[in-house]
Order: structure tokens, then C-alpha cells, then sequence
């Protein structure tokens, strides 16, 4: 096992990992920029390093000099940043560091959706109706949408977290919207070109958490149901995802073992699906090689400590658990995503927290990487918190959601709180009758 390991990131996802470290008696490094110099995650960490400016965390040399000069012998990247960054793999073996994820490959193929998609689909995977290639310019776009049919969705080639994408109901609104995603597939990917599929309304959004181990063997450690978004961006997930049945649980987990087949994948990985559930037809979206934002809920329904299974993995160890009976799903957790935005308009807030307070009790868990005196700043993603709630059925996790949100204190900047408060009392997502398209509905309403 690793004696060291820098933490490529920052927030809760550095917190978390630090908190892993420090189970397993690994000594940890932080890395931060000079705005977050006085952030959690460096006052949590055996070490610390300074990076640079407000964008240093994106400097993979910055990075490999950090890992060198604390002593580290493996380097966690979290997500986001340089989580799915083919050339940061890379030039951490060239460095003689351990990258705890995937090979440089395996990111590269995943990492572009036109590619990740002809990959899956060439084994088998049902994918959404689409061409197999990127519209390079908006006459492409318009001859490719006329033969798919309307509504379409667009996305970049290259991104995620919601950026970069659109649906278009006919033409003129694909003549509309497009020069602003390809200019996104530009300005913030540096990969132009636009992937256009079907879009699919009323679909759920599910995905399927994966182990991959060092002997190459893939274990399905059950689903999660991430519908609940807006701008295409997850708000609350939840594990298992409510009112499958069995037969297409398991039809799930299967296809995403077909997916990660595709490459190597040691470590964690999701594939993500849009499932249409009039028909239980299911299509593949993407596939993430890395820590999900949403990973806490697996746990919480496992017990298994997933960043403790990629340390292992990374190692070349066997997993914590015997893989021939990896646990099962037992109970239900639900998450809710905490950012420092209006809870009607999303726009996002900053400014110095003057009260913190996190809920506890029975099945409550809170992942942050914030706390009292700290400052929210504009440079970076405004998640706060997240507040994860586990029962022995759903309805008890829901409850025990709703008394730790109401518990939950956060003053100084606008925090979407409220927000969670509406979304429990919505009874179509009460009964576990939802899609994608929740949000936009309640949004309405209010």
C-alpha cells in the first residue's frame, strides 16, 4: 500500500478522500490554489502544497511537482479537473506515479462521446438513435436532425456536468442553439464538434456503479437513480433507483459490464443510462471512469468504502471484500446535493459562511468541504454539501432526508435548502414516479 498520496483536488471530494487516507493510516497531501489557502480540505491533510493561481488545479505539471516534492507515490484525482485527463494519466506513469483510476487509454476512448459511443454500441450496448459521427458545423447538424427526427439532443463532444448540452423541438431552434454548444465544445473542451441523438421524453436517468478488480473481473454493485436535475445537472439521487423490477435490475447491471468490456477498467467506474419506462427500453448516455459526485449512496446501501476499493485496486491488492460474494443492496439512502444558489433561479451565490450546522442521527451522512468562516467563492463549483440520508425502506430515508434538511443550517450565502423542502413534498417523487423533466415541472409550478 501507498505510504503517500496527493489529492488532485479540492471541496468535499478532496475532504472525503483525505478521510479515507487517514482510516487506512496513508498520509495525505493536499494541493490548493491561492484562493483556497485557507480551505478545509489543506487543514484536514498531513501536507500541503501550494499550486498557483485560481486555475493551478488543472496544471498537470504543477500537480506532478507537488506529488514529487511531498514524497507522494500515488495521486488521487478525484473528479472533475483532471479526473478523466487521458494526458495526466500519462504523465503520471511517466513520472513514476501511480494514477488511481483507469490507464490513459481507457480515458481517452470514454472521454469522447462519439468514440465512447461506437464502442459500446460495436459490443452490443444499446445506444440512443444517432449518428456514429459529430456534426463539425450547423448544415451537418440540420441534414443529420432531418433524418433523425425531432426532438434532438445536443452535446459536446467532450464534457460533462450538464455544460454543453440542449434540446431542440424542430429545426429553428436547432439553428438557434447550436452555435452556442459548439461554441462551448470550443471555448471550454477544446474539442469542436457536436454529437446529436434522439432525445428521449419522460426518460429516467440510471446508472449502474462498477468495480473493476486487478484480475479484470467487473462487479455491478447496484444502481442509482439520478433523474432529479436541472440544466441537465443532478440535484438528488438515490440507490437502489424505486419501481424496477427485478428482471430489469439485473438486465441493467449486466449491460454495464458489457460496457466496461469495452477497455480496461480497474477501479471504479458508471455507466449511465436513460431507461424509458413505458417500455423498460434502456440506452446508453456515458460512461464515467472515475468517483461519482453521487457515490456516498452506494455506499451507504453496500458498506462498502469505494475510495478505499480504488487505493486497493490502484495497489494491486484484492478489494476489502471476498469478490466471489460481493454484499448486496440492503436498505435505501437518498442524497440531496446542497449549493450555495437560489433555490427558484439557480443562480449561484457567494460570500463568507457566518453559521454552519450539519445534521446528525441515525443513517444521516454529510460530505462537505466547508465550514464556518470559510468563503464561497466564485471560481469554482458552488456544492456545499451533501446531505445523505439511509433507511431500511425508501419512505424511512425520505423522512429521515426531511428532518436532517430541516436541521441543516448554512447562513451567508443562498443555498438551494428550500428547495429539497418542495421536492419531498411533491408526491409524484414521494411515490417514486419521476423523470428528468421533475424539476422543469416544479419550476412551473412554483
Amino acid at each position: 500500500m501507498f505510504e503517500t498520496v496527493l489529492v488532485a483536488n479540492r471541496g468535499e471530494i478532496a475532504v472525503r478522500v483525505i478521510e479515507t487516507c487517514r482510516r487506512m493510516r496513508i498520509r495525505s497531501v493536499a494541493v490548493y490554489s491561492e484562493a483556497d489557502a485557507h480551505a478545509l480540505h489543506v487543514r484536514m491533510a498531513d501536507d500541503s502544497v501550494l499550486l498557483g493561481p485560481v486555475q493551478s488545479y488543472l496544471d498537470i505539471e504543477r500537480v506532478l511537482e507537488a506529488a514529487q516534492v511531498s514524497g507522494a507515490q500515488a495521486v488521487h484525482p478525484g473528479y472533475g479537473f483532471l479526473a478523466e485527463n487521458a494526458t495526466a494519466a500519462a504523465r503520471c506513469a511517466e513520472a513514476g506515479l501511480t494514477w488511481i483510476g483507469p490507464p490513459p487509454a481507457a480515458l481517452a476512448t470514454m472521454r469522447d462521446k462519439v468514440t465512447a459511443r461506437n464502442a459500446v454500441a460495436a459490443a452490443g450496448v444499446p445506444v440512443a438513435p444517432g449518428p456514429d459521427t459529430a456534426a463539425p458545423d450547423l448544415d451537418t447538424a440540420v441534414r443529420q436532425a432531418r433524418e433523425l427526427g425531432y426532438p434532438v439532443i445536443l452535446k459536446t463532444v467532450v464534457g460533462g456536468g450538464g455544460l454543453g448540452v440542449a434540446v431542440v423541438a424542430d429545426e429553428s431552434e436547432l439553428r438557434a442553439k447550436f452555435a452556442t454548444v459548439s461554441g462551448q465544445a470550443a471555448r471550454f473542451f477544446d474539442a469542436p464538434g457536436v454529437l446529436l441523438e434522439r432525445y428521449l421524453p419522460g426518460a429516467r436517468h440510471i446508472e449502474v456503479q462498477l468495480l473493476g478488480l486487478p484480475n479484470g473481473h467487473v462487479l455491478a454493485l447496484g444502481e442509482r437513480d439520478c433523474s432529479v436535475q436541472r440544466r441537465h445537472q443532478k440535484l438528488a439521487e438515490e440507490a437502489p433507483a424505486p419501481g424496477l423490477t427485478d428482471e430489469l435490475r439485473g438486465r441493467l447491471a449486466r449491460v454495464a459490464r458489457q460496457a466496461a468490456e469495452v477497455i480496461d477498467c480497474p477501479g471504479v467506474a458508471t455507466v449511465e443510462f436513460l431507461l424509458d419506462p413505458a417500455s423498460g427500453d434502456f440506452y446508453f448516455c456515458e460512461m464515467n471512469l472515475r468517483l461519482q459526485v453521487e457515490h456516498p449512496i452506494t455506499e451507504l446501501v453496500t458498506g462498502i468504502d469505494l475510495v478505499e476499493q480504488q487505493l486497493l485496486i490502484a495497489a494491486g491488492e484484492p478489494p476489502s471484500f471476498d469478490p466471489d460474494e460481493p454484499p448486496k443492496v440492503h436498505g435505501h439512502a437518498v442524497e440531496a446535493r446542497i449549493y450555495a444558489e437560489d433555490p427558484v433561479t439557480f443562480r449561484a451565490s457567494t460570500g463568507k459562511i457566518t453559521k454552519w450546522q450539519t445534521p446528525a442521527g441515525e443513517g444521516i451522512r454529510v460530505d462537505s468541504g466547508y465550514g464556518a468562516r470559510d468563503r464561497v467563492s466564485s471560481y469554482y463549483d458552488p456544492l456545499l454539501a451533501k446531505v445523505a440520508a439511509w433507511g431500511p425502506d425508501r419512505p424511512t430515508a425520505l423522512e429521515r432526508l426531511r428532518v436532517a434538511l430541516g436541521q441543516l443550517r448554512i447562513e451567508g450565502p443562498t443555498c438551494n435548502i428550500p428547495f429539497f423542502t418542495e421536492l419531498l413534498d411533491d408526491p409524484g417523487y414521494a411515490a417514486g414516479n419521476y423523470d428528468t423533466s421533475l424539476v422543469g415541472r416544479l419550476r412551473l409550478a412554483s
